[in-house]
């Protein structure tokens, strides 16, 4: 068994009360943090003065219920770190149980998938109900089977609550080996795969919509281009990945059927389709014009929902939605992490967010910065009129030439703002992103990740920077830097009227934010009291 010295210093101090402080307008982000932290030591995580960081859990915290080897928050038996990754605040009207028969785990909890790769994925469930010294703070949701000592999942990432459902889905960012999984709230959770309904993907952000569609955003990478003449294209990479959404004959039961649709974009009269796997049709991918053109401040195109596959009550066999997607025609994109619907907008308006190519050689290239080297973050803006019961074979002229919403570009990413993955709204106008720049480009850069806030109402207002992120001597160790993930900010409701994505998600809320790959902090962010009775007055 391999053990290894847990340096957590004093970003791990005793967790402070816990009071939904989020409330009453309080989460407007107006001052931030002047600067990045360079990559370099082991400096602080910084966040907007006017708010603080509250520990909630850390990698060290123990399971009530270990199985196997994994018996802590964040952090396997044998040493290996476990990445949680994204996460959901869910507020439930009923106790849902857990190992010890008998015992109140009250209302309000934060689940989190693990991205510890196959066969070791799990998920995990903090109590806010309880002090963080309390044996039945953190549960594990995804015992291992006794006869493997695995749990069978993989890169656990995503998290959504589904209130037409009443259930979780989590995503594993797998590639073809990814796809859904679902869980129940009550104990013991029960678990199933969703592979022959939503189908297998590298995907990532899943969220529903208030008619009970799934819209899931995949990260799936494509080639690395090396050429250099007649265009310098070097380390740029294809785009890969595909935005969908599921669209259940019952909504209330996934499986059901229905049908699973991708986004298609249409340039120039022409759909933004995948090139192929020969060198010289990555090149085209990566260098097109439409590309060009899908980049560009100001514009906006038709965008079409196209189904690829349609499943039927009953259906077990899995399919490759990646490949679907790639056959009928639909667009690709450069590794979307995310996505987030505007509140107020009734669903119909989603932003989301490809991350780019990860590598400064590629996003300092002016030719592939200008399609999206350095990540993006798009709006598309469905049609009142767009058919969300998945019939999208109705006759061209009724969509006229909006098709079924359009897509423009919000921001294009750059040398000081980029790799962009998880997205939450903190308010009605601000949507907050967080960076995953990787490794690499911290050490080009010479710049650790930080968290955003854009106004959405002012497209070219630069953006707040929320967060700059530090770096923990446990990361170090390990040979990589942190991450912010599981960026959140919701107030848990599990209704249908108040769903996430809804104004009234916002009132009451509360945020929540990891700083992964090293001690595994989960973090609450609230308002400071005094600064939150200035911003009143």
């Amino acid at each position: 068994m391999t053990r290894f010295p847990l340096t957590l210093g004093a970003a791990v101090i005793a967790a402070l009360a816990v009071a939904p402080a989020w409330a009453d307008g309080v989460g407007r982000i107006e001052d931030g943090v002047a600067a990045a932290n360079p990559k370099a030591g082991t400096p602080s995580t910084l966040i907007d003065p006017d708010f603080k960081l509250n520990v909630i859990a850390a990698g060290i915290d123990p399971l009530e219920n270990p199985s196997g080897v994994i018996t802590n928050f964040g952090m396997l038996s044998t040493g290996v770190l476990t990445e949680p990754d994204e996460n959901t605040y869910l507020v439930l009207d009923h106790n849902p149980g857990g190992p010890t028969p008998g015992f109140d785990y009250g209302r309000h909890f934060v689940f989190q998938g693990h991205e510890n790769g196959a066969p070791l994925a799990y998920v995990t469930r903090v109590n806010l109900d309880v002090p963080r010294s309390s044996p039945h703070r953190i549960t594990l949701l995804t015992p291992v089977n006794p006869a493997t000592g695995q749990t069978g999942f993989g890169a656990i990432d995503g998290s959504t609550f589904n209130p037409f459902t009443r259930t979780l889905l989590f995503t594993q960012e797998a590639g073809a080996a990814g796809g859904v999984i679902q869980l129940t709230t009550g104990w013991p959770a029960q678990l199933n795969s969703l592979d022959a309904f939503l189908g297998k993907g590298g995907y990532e952000g899943i969220h529903p919509d208030n008619k009970g569609n799934i819209y899931i955003i995949e990260d799936t990478g494509g080639a690395t281009s090396s050429t250099i003449s007649p265009v310098n294209l070097n380390k740029g990479r294809q785009p890969n990945s595909f935005v969908y959404r599921y669209v259940p004959n019952n909504p209330s039961r996934i499986e059901d059927g229905g049908k699973l649709q991708a986004l298609q974009v249409i340039i120039d009269g022409n759909p933004v389709v995948f090139g192929g796997t020969t060198a010289a049709a990555r090149d085209a991918d990566i260098s097109a014009p439409a590309q060009l053109k899908l980049h560009t401040p100001g514009t906006s195109y038709p965008v079409k929902w196209v189904t690829i596959h349609t499943a039927n009550a009953g259906d077990t066999a899995a399919f490759d939605a990646n490949a679907a997607a790639k056959t009928v025609g639909a667009t690709p994109f450069k590794r979307p992490e995310n996505m987030a619907w505007l509140p107020g907008s009734d669903f119909r308006t989603f932003f989301f967010d490809p991350t780019g190519d990860t590598d400064s050689v590629a996003g300092d290239n002016p030719f592939l910065q200008a399609r999206g080297a350095y990540g993006a973050i798009f709006r598309v803006d469905l049609r009142d009129d767009d058919d969300r019961d998945g019939d999208d074979d109705r006759d061209d002229h009724h969509h006229g030439a909006s098709g079924d919403g359009k897509i423009s570009l919000f921001f294009l990413g750059d040398h000081n703002h980029n790799s962009f993955d998880n997205l939450s709204f903190a308010n009605e106008h601000q949507l907050m992103s967080t960076e995953d720049r990787g490794d690499l480009l911290h050490t080009e850069l010479n710049t650790l990740d930080s968290v955003w806030a854009f106004d959405v109402r002012k497209p070219s207002k630069d953006p707040i920077r929320f967060i700059a992120l530090g770096r923990d001597a446990t990361s170090i160790l390990h040979g990589e830097d942190n991450e912010p993930t599981g960026l959140f900010v919701s107030n848990g409701s599990s209704s249908k009227h108040s769903m996430l994505g809804t104004e009234d998600s916002l009132d009451g809320a509360r945020g929540f934010v990891t700083q992964q790959h090293g001690d595994n902090i989960l973090y609450e962010f609230v308002r400071k009291p005094e600064h939150h009775e200035a911003f009143r007055d």
